[in-house]
């Protein structure tokens, strides 16, 4: 299990949102690359030195710190979509080979390289950014149903990171709640909300919706 790519946002023009500009053009970096815990959502912050997001209502902070994808993933996607897919394009600050990320444990955490460590926090949920920036239509819609959405990560122990750094799986927690399991939730299969609450490291405003779609139930 290794890091293929670390991957930093160019700011361009973003047509399809409402807001003036978007973080999603990742590109390959070589060299060492800092990570921090980027503090509450609200300003933009995220994981990676030189990264930021643009829509700071609905993406960074500490939950979204990292988003990761998988290479065995878009070359799937590639072969569905009949278009190269470089590492990066779905806007993923880490391309990576040989790890299930949605397969992933909600609270499961990576070692990357000598010194980081990341937290699976939550999957990604597709925009309409997502969607221009591909110029795919219907993609919202084809995404959703694969349910390979790839996480994003929190920073638990800051560092540095850089391509080909290895991935170590170095917990586990005792659930089985994976990152697909709660896209699938999240998205088109909301009868699956009620086994998302024993995931304690599922961000508050994930397990707050929980609770409000499934009121009566189980208060976590």
């Amino acid at each position: 299990m290794k890091l293929l790519t670390v991957n930093i946002g160019r700011p361009r023009s973003n047509p399809w949102k409402g807001i003036a500009s978007t973080g999603i053009d990742k590109q390959p970096v070589e060299g060492p690359v800092a990570v921090t815990a980027p503090g509450p959502k609200g300003d933009g912050a995220v994981g990676l030195a030189g990264d930021r997001v643009y829509d700071v209502k609905h993406h960074g902070g500490t939950d979204q710190a990292v988003y990761a994808y998988a290479r065995e993933d878009l070359d799937a996607w590639e072969a569905e979509l009949g278009r190269k897919l470089p590492n990066g394009s779905f806007g993923e600050n880490l391309t990576t080979l040989g790890l299930d990320l949605n397969g992933a444990l909600i609270g499961e955490r990576w070692r990357i390289g000598r010194d980081v460590v990341l937290e699976v926090a939550v999957p990604r949920i597709p925009c309409v950014t997502f969607q221009g920036w591909l110029e795919q239509e219907g993609w919202l819609k084809r995404f959703t149903q694969a349910a390979v959405p790839g996480p994003y990560l929190r920073v638990i122990e800051p560092g540095e990171i850089r391509a080909g750094d290895p991935v170590e799986i170095v917990h586990r927690p005792g659930h089985d709640v994976s990152v697909a399991l709660v896209f699938r939730a999240f998205t088109l299969e909301p009868e699956l909300l009620p086994r998302l609450l024993v995931a304690d490291a599922l961000p508050e405003e994930g397990r707050a919706m929980v609770r409000r779609r499934t009121a009566g139930g189980s208060q976590g």
